[in-house]
């Protein structure tokens, strides 16, 4: 059975576009011979659509679209929706459609509720899994965490209930696996090695199709891809671009044969391209399917904004990305230098408005009430405050997203101004630790084939300049032992013991959690970030504010 595998880029709740691009799919695939046809979970909605689900009206236009699409494909197919009992109760649901006809519906049984996803909040689950028939062939529909419980891979599986192995018991000829599986960096290589023990366990073909795009804060990768009964991946998609492949399944024997294409690693290797490339299509989707066709970034001259401006560029062209120099008293030469630079060799518009007139009369108006203190951070804040004020005007003025250039590491430990630096519509970089910028920086010199981020932006050592001769160091630890405590305490969730026995020094453990904890109410307040990591500071991350927690 020839099967196509129709990868698209959805907008939450643009009904009408999300259809067309199914429809598109659809016919493409057909055209190319396919006789069943693959699309993604919640297809017609677009995922996640979060509470837009409590809206009567909402789940009545997705299953007007519904409607909609069974109607007008021409091939068998299989795409999500959200499906409604008589008592009003929502499903994630898969439906068949064939012939004009929505021959069956396939609910998901394994609901998660971990990291980004809430899907207990909105949905009920199976309570039994059952298997299409599709031309002849005996099709197991399954959507995207039911694929993820395996009891062999995983040291300790989340659900009591494993459907792959229940659509094996039932018969299936075929797992098919719908899914919307944001992006991570350790997750690529993961998701294929999590199919292919399912399909070796079970001794089945399977294939999934995933969705790909930009929604809010999370990036889908697409990757969609076909393996064999022998575990062998034999087919994938594109990442981070829509596509449609068509694959030759037995169903017998369990081969896949498909389009031969470079494979996608299946180490970490690229793991920084990667992350790269999902901040470009993340950035691309949020600006355009907000509404803007343009940014604009503060370009200080330093390595966070010149990561930002770059990607930025690439997501929405040089041509719609306007990058602003305010300099103040502290700003260095080299630092002007650099970020003229840097928008010379992107392409962007560029233009230099310095601070000092705002600061020095913020300064006046305030010497009063600072009389006989001295400067201190309040001073520092009030620089980044004045370079917030004139972009935000900018960016009310000429209509452009403010982006914001915060990394993680920053983000973490408070090293960044509310309602200054942090202002604006969408965190780029936000979960990205500095090492990690550094890193993305030559990868984005490697694909331009010349230092379009300034050798000199990446060789100095960092610092805010707000005051004279400041180094990020003489706040911060270096970033390398920032960065492991960070990434072992937020992402591995290791506890201050662990840290502590891991050999990282205790006092700066103590150091480094504690500036965590009593900025969690800056990061509440933050831009929202595109997520790259196992666990980002947003949605999938829930902290209480006020807290007496110390470990």
């Amino acid at each position: 059975m020839k099967v196509g595998l129709v990868q698209r880029n959805p907008t939450i709740g643009a009904f009408d576009a999300n259809v067309a691009s199914l429809l598109d799919g659809v016919r493409a695939a057909a055209d190319a011979g396919a006789e069943l046809a693959i699309c993604g979970e919640l297809a017609t909605t677009g995922y996640p659509p979060l509470d837009l689900l409590e809206r009567t009206d909402f789940v009545d236009a997705n299953l007007r679209a519904r409607d909609e699409l069974v109607a007008a494909v021409p091939i068998p197919t299989v795409f999500g929706f959200v499906d409604r009992d008589a008592a009003g109760v929502l499903y994630n649901a898969a439906g068949v459609a064939s012939a004009g006809t929505l021959i069956s519906v396939h609910h998901k049984s394994l609901l998660p509720t971990y990291d980004v996803f809430d899907e207990w909040r909105y949905f009920a689950p199976a309570e039994e899994v059952t298997v299409a028939d599709i031309a002849g062939h005996k099709v197991g529909i399954s959507i995207c965490e039911d694929v993820w419980n395996d009891a062999d891979f995983w040291p300790a599986p989340r659900y009591r209930r494993d459907p792959i192995a229940e659509l094996a018991a039932a018969g299936a000829q075929l797992i098919v696996n719908i899914s919307a599986s944001p992006f991570t960096m350790a997750k690529r290589a993961l998701r294929r090695r999590v199919l292919a023990a399912q399909a070796v366990k079970h001794r089945l073909p399977l294939v999934l199709t995933n969705q790909v795009g930009g929604n809010d804060e999370l990036v889908f990768d697409g990757g969609s891809c076909a393996i064999s009964a022998t575990g062998e991946v034999c087919a994938w998609a594109k990442e981070m671009a829509e596509d449609v492949i068509v694959v030759d399944v037995d169903t017998a024997s369990g081969a896949v044969t498909g389009p031969q294409r470079t494979r996608p690693p299946d180490t970490t290797a690229g793991d920084i391209a990667a992350a790269v490339d999902a901040l470009i299509l993340g950035t691309r989707d949020y600006v355009h399917k907000c509404g803007f066709k343009s940014a604009l970034i503060g370009l200080s001259g330093g390595i966070d904004s010149a990561v930002t401006a770059a990607i930025a560029a690439a997501a929405l062209g040089a041509e719609n990305v306007y990058g602003v120099s305010m300099p103040s008293r502290y700003s260095s030469e080299h630092s002007k230098d650099d970020a003229r630079d840097l928008a010379a060799a992107l392409g962007v518009d560029y233009r230099a408005i310095p601070i000092e007139g705002p600061f020095k009369a913020l300064l006046d108006a305030l010497a009063p009430s600072f009389a006989d203190r001295a400067p201190d951070v309040a001073e520092e804040n009030l620089q980044a405050r004045s370079r917030s004020v004139i972009l935000m005007a900018l960016s009310n003025k000429l209509g452009h997203m403010l982006l914001t250039t915060g990394n993680k590491s920053e983000l973490a430990v408070g090293y960044c101004t509310l309602y200054g630096d942090m202002s604006g519509g969408l965190a780029v970089i936000s979960d990205v630790l500095k090492t990690q910028v550094y890193e993305m920086a030559e990868e984005i010199n490697r694909r331009a084939g010349s230092d379009v981020i300034p050798r000199s932006t990446i060789d100095k050592p960092p610092s805010a300049e707000l005051r004279p001769d400041q180094l990020d160091q003489d706040s911060l630890p270096p970033y390398p032992v920032l960065d492991a405590i960070l990434s072992d305490y937020i992402e591995g969730h290791r506890s201050r013991t662990q840290l502590q026995t891991q050999g990282y020094d205790s006092e700066l453990v103590d150091k480094v959690l504690h500036m965590i904890r009593v900025n969690e109410y800056k990061r509440n307040q933050a831009a929202p970030g595109l997520k790259i990591s196992g666990k980002a500071f947003g949605r999938g991350r829930r902290v209480p504010l006020a807290s007496g927690w110390r470990g």
